[in-house]
């Protein structure tokens, strides 16, 4: 698995520090990674991005983006409204390829949900797994309403004959409600792929030393961590 492809069920669900969680595991591992931010929106040139943030959390990783655009919006809109060039999809597939040939592994990040428009033609984040013939990870909520997004994003994967990889609990409540605890045992259900993790609610507020060496604790040994499913499915059982 060189590269894997990062989305969410939308927007705020715990991406950016679930791909930080996936590296921090994986240089633990001893790996090299790289981390790739398809697009970054909502920062200035000066202004550090999701994929300087994950370097800060799991450390020695290649940090890279393909563009960036100043308004927090789509990235299709945010580049016309900017008067920039769209992100291409192929122009992600190109960097995340190249960035494989030096790394063990290259973590693609997306911005918001799988079908995000990155350009005026409707590429997405879809379309760049097509291109790599790369899995794809789905971060989800934890709460209401996260079966439903969660469920339509996994048959979107199918339908594009995608593979799911597995899916990711992006923030882990400290006293979760019976909804979140119900969610443990639906969403691998509903997805039709396992659930590889869950990161603790202000996983990103830790010091990077104290993430670094708990979060392989947070992921399946298919992310290259300890996280035990079953258990966790039974200690949060309603």
């Amino acid at each position: 698995m060189p590269i894997l492809v990062i989305t969410g069920t939308g927007t705020e669900v715990g991406k950016t520090v679930t791909t930080a969680a996936v590296a921090a595991a994986a240089l633990a591992a001893g790996r090299s990674v790289a981390v790739l931010k398809a697009a970054q929106t909502g920062v200035r040139p000066d202004e550090r991005g999701d994929a300087d943030e994950v370097a800060r959390l799991a450390g020695a990783v290649t940090a890279a983006e393909v563009a960036r655009f100043p308004e927090p919006l789509a990235p299709g809109t945010a580049a016309r409204r900017a008067g920039l060039t769209p992100v291409r999809p192929q122009d992600v597939a190109e960097a995340a390829a190249k960035l494989a040939t030096e790394h063990d592994l290259v973590l693609v990040e997306g911005a918001g949900g799988l079908l995000v428009r990155f350009d005026a033609t409707g590429g997405t984040l879809a379309d760049v797994a097509r291109l790599l013939n790369a899995p794809v990870l789905l971060v989800a909520s934890a709460g209401l309403g996260t079966l439903n997004t969660t469920e339509l994003t996994a048959r979107e994967l199918r339908f594009r004959e995608l593979e799911l990889l597995g899916v990711v609990i992006g923030s882990w409540p400290d006293s979760p409600d019976l909804a979140s605890r119900c969610n443990v045992a639906d969403l691998p259900e509903v997805a039709g792929a396992p659930l590889l993790g869950a990161l603790p609610a202000g996983a990103g507020a830790l010091a990077p030393a104290d993430f670094r060496a708990v979060a392989p604790g947070w992921l399946s040994a298919r992310l290259e961590g300890s996280w035990d499913a079953e258990a966790f499915r039974v200690r949060e059982a309603p």
